[in-house]
């Protein structure tokens, strides 16, 4: 089966309550919102936190494809996490990754999975991440 996953999170205060959401569609177009929230997070564990709870509703062999508009996460999925790992989870300026605990969340479901990641535009008009940050921030107000 194939997906294609758009995910996006949100924060009202920078830690304060934050919401995800994530829009996942099927190869027959089958359309599924799902979103979360917190009460006191940032946005950054919110944008790691959509894909993980999107990845965890898909079978482990499809092929997928997810869309995000924060390349804090798409950089460190793809890029950052293998000299984190490489260098005992610390940064370039060899401090603590922040998010550890999502990042290896992240990096273990990705690991099981065939996904291709892409990033999009914030609030350019591409309806499903419009759709997703939708879901993101009106999960905070639920």
């Amino acid at each position: 089966m194939k997906y294609t996953i758009y995910t996006d999170g949100a924060c009202s205060g920078n830690p304060g309550p934050g919401g995800w959401g994530a829009v996942i569609i099927d190869e027959k177009n089958k359309q599924i919102n799902i979103s979360g929230k917190e009460n006191l997070t940032t946005n950054n564990r919110m944008e790691l936190t959509a894909p993980i709870r999107a990845l965890s509703k898909i079978k482990k062999d499809s092929k997928i494809i997810i869309f995000t508009d924060s390349t804090y996460l798409k950089n460190g999925i793809t890029l950052w996490i293998k000299n984190w790992e490489k260098n005992g989870w610390k940064s370039a300026n060899k401090k603590p990754v922040k998010n550890k605990d999502l990042w290896l969340e992240l990096n273990k479901i990705t690991k099981q999975r065939d996904i291709t990641w892409k990033w999009v535009k914030a609030h350019a008009g591409n309806i499903h991440n419009e759709q997703a940050d939708k879901l993101a921030t009106e999960a905070i107000d639920n």
